[in-house]
Order: C-alpha cells, then structure tokens, then sequence
C-alpha cells in the first residue's frame, strides 16, 4: 500500500508540481552541459509558476517541441518491450533516464508583441531596438569567430515566445527562421530552476532579464540559488538576535558581563 502511495505522489507532482528533465543538448552550454562526453546536467523543471504567470524574458524554459522543430527528430529511445519501456518511463521521472518526448530548452529572449533582431554594430540581439545585456552567451571556440546569426527584425505575435540557446553558435533556435520561428506559450512545459546532478553541478539556473539586466553575472564561485538561500537564512537569526540586545541597552535593559558590541 505504502509503495501504491509512494508512487501516486511520485505522479501527482511530477504532473503537476514539478519533475527532473535530462535534455541532451550542446545549445545551452556553459550554463547547462550537454556537450558530447559530458554528463548531462538533470534539471529541475517548476511546472507551478506558469499556471498563474507567463514566463519572461530571460527564463530558462522546457517545451514541447513543435511539429517544425521535430520533424527530423531521431524516433524514440524508448525499448518496445513493453516492461522495459515501463521501467524507463519510472526512471524518466526521476532524471534517470530521459523521457519518451520531443522536449527542449531554451532562454525566452522575447514575448509577443515585442519585435526581435540580429544584430547591431556590436554583434548584439535586439529587442524592440534596444540591444540586449546577455552575459550567458558562450561561443564554441572552434567555431570560428564570435558571431551570431543574422535575422529579423521579426514580430514575435502575440501568446509567442522568441528562444534562443546560450551557445549562440552552436543552437538549432528561434533565430533558424526557415525551419524554427518563434514558439506558441502553449508548448511551454515549465521553468527551469535548479540543476539537481551531477552533484559538484548543483546550483540554481541564472534568469537575468536581458531587457533589463545591467549588472554582470555572478563571479565564479559565488553562492546562488539553494547554497546562497540557506545561508542567508542560517544568519538571519544571529541578525535578529543582535538587533534584539541593541534595542534592549537602547531601553536601559540589564547588560550581560563579558559582552562586546
């Protein structure tokens, strides 16, 4: 029974709540890898926010692929026995395995009603004119050059997304206008937030607005996401407490012998 339970929980938030995606792809390096010889980072996908918001301009999202964008997709890796494919559909909702889907992920660069192009002088993505801050872009060094490719400029319509990989020369995007385009919300699976494996890989996913953002990236090593949330938190009550005997000597209240403010 207790196994029965389990496994419901397992569904219900993996449906609803939230789930781990494993997504094979080169286009979102270095903040996510998944370069040929590395270990996939397994992501931790919110499918909550977007009941109740639209994503923005610099989340990093999940989507179902649509039909243009998995036309020439390799069939699924998913055994036709029957018990295997059970098996790798279970280890799929823990990032084990990747699931039985055309799924992607991509930063939201724009929304509808915004007008998208590439590039100006300074080989940067524009916004409705205005160039964009994107310190998450990485280029293939073997590659060649540092540049990006030409498009636009392109209204996104309205209830669209504009996305776009951060390895700009090495993603298969929105900008690919022939084939790809802008996507519909409708497709959008969830937000990535955190990434949960490889272990020394845990952190949380950087989502700077690039319309808005004009303070760079945080420096190697500095803490983010979960690191940096329990440590704030494991301060917060030497803070408090600290606060508390200054307002008690403020008011005349007894000191304690032996203490240094």
């Amino acid at each position: 029974m207790l196994i029965v339970v389990a496994l419901l929980l397992t569904f219900l938030i993996q449906t609803f709540l939230a789930r781990v995606y494993e997504i094979p792809s080169g286009s979102m390096e270095t903040t996510l890898h998944g370069c040929t010889g590395c270990n996939n980072d397994r992501v931790l996908v919110d499918k909550l926010s977007y009941r109740f918001g639209s994503p923005s301009p610099g989340d990093v999202v999940v989507f179902a692929g649509p039909p243009t964008w998995t036309e020439d997709e390799l069939p699924s890796s998913h055994s036709d026995n029957p018990l295997i494919r059970g098996l790798q559909s279970a280890a799929s909702l823990i990032g084990l395995a990747p699931p039985d889907e055309k799924d992607f992920i991509k930063r939201v660069i724009a929304v509808g009603g915004q007008t998208v192009a590439c590039c100006d002088a300074q080989n940067r993505v524009t916004v409705d004119g205005k160039p964009l801050n994107e310190p998450y872009i990485y280029y293939l060094p073997e590659a060649g050059a540092p540049r990006q490719k030409k498009f636009g400029p392109v209204f996104v319509p309205p209830g669209q997304l504009w996305v776009m990989g951060d390895s700009r020369n090495n993603s298969d995007d929105s900008a690919a206008l022939d084939h790809f385009g802008p996507i519909s919300a409708s497709y959008v699976i969830g937000k990535a937030r955190f990434v949960v494996l490889p272990f020394h890989r845990i952190k949380a996913v950087p989502d700077p607005d690039p319309q808005k953002v004009t303070l760079s990236m945080p420096a190697p090593g500095t803490p983010t996401g979960t690191p940096l949330a329990l440590g704030v938190l494991g301060t917060a009550p030497l803070a408090a407490g600290r606060r508390l005997w200054r307002r008690r000597r403020e008011r005349g209240g007894p000191k304690r012998s032996g203490t240094a403010d």
